[in-house]
């Protein structure tokens, strides 16, 4: 089973249609840092992460994890753990996943340059929250009651593959 991004205002799983949204600049095989580019291509996901004190547990099929004050997604280049979940440190540059606003209420990691990772070529790709379709700095982003019907459709073995 596999989530098909068609384009940058679809996306496709099974018999479902969903509105998305993509990074501003649109799609690239060759996604650097900072780009705002959604990369192309075919990934695993990660665990779905979400706000337990906004939210209870989903319904879903997937390892689930609660976001605490103290998580971030590591986006420094120049450290040993970029593109991975970890503990906040102010010396080291991170996305910071316990946010004010809503967008990481509910994420799902994109497993893009995460097995072997190489430095510079991005992290930090998610599927995250939107309410206004407005793009991303490379993720994906779905309405909450979209992303909450894709999470109980899925499992540990599904796919994501971004076409362009």
């Amino acid at each position: 089973m596999t989530i098909i991004v068609k384009d940058k205002n679809t996306l496709l799983f099974k018999d479902f249609q969903f509105r998305c949204c993509v990074g501003k600049n649109n799609f690239s095989k060759k996604k650097t840092e900072g780009d705002k580019k959604t990369p192309i291509g075919i990934f695993d996901l990660g665990h779905l992460y979400y706000r337990a004190d906004r939210f209870k547990k989903p319904l879903t099929k997937l390892k689930t994890f609660k976001i605490n004050k103290n998580m971030g997604w590591c986006n420094d280049v120049n450290y040993k753990k970029y593109n991975k979940l970890i503990k906040i440190n102010k010396k080291i540059r991170h996305e910071k996943l316990f946010r004010k606003d809503y967008k990481y209420d509910f994420i799902l990691p994109i497993k893009y340059n995460y097995h072997k990772v190489v430095h510079k070529k991005g992290s930090a790709i998610f599927i995250h929250l939107t309410k206004n379709y407005q793009p991303t700095l490379g993720c994906i982003a779905l309405s909450k009651k979209d992303f909450l019907i894709l999470i109980k459709l899925i499992n540990k073995n599904t796919k994501i593959r971004i076409l362009r």
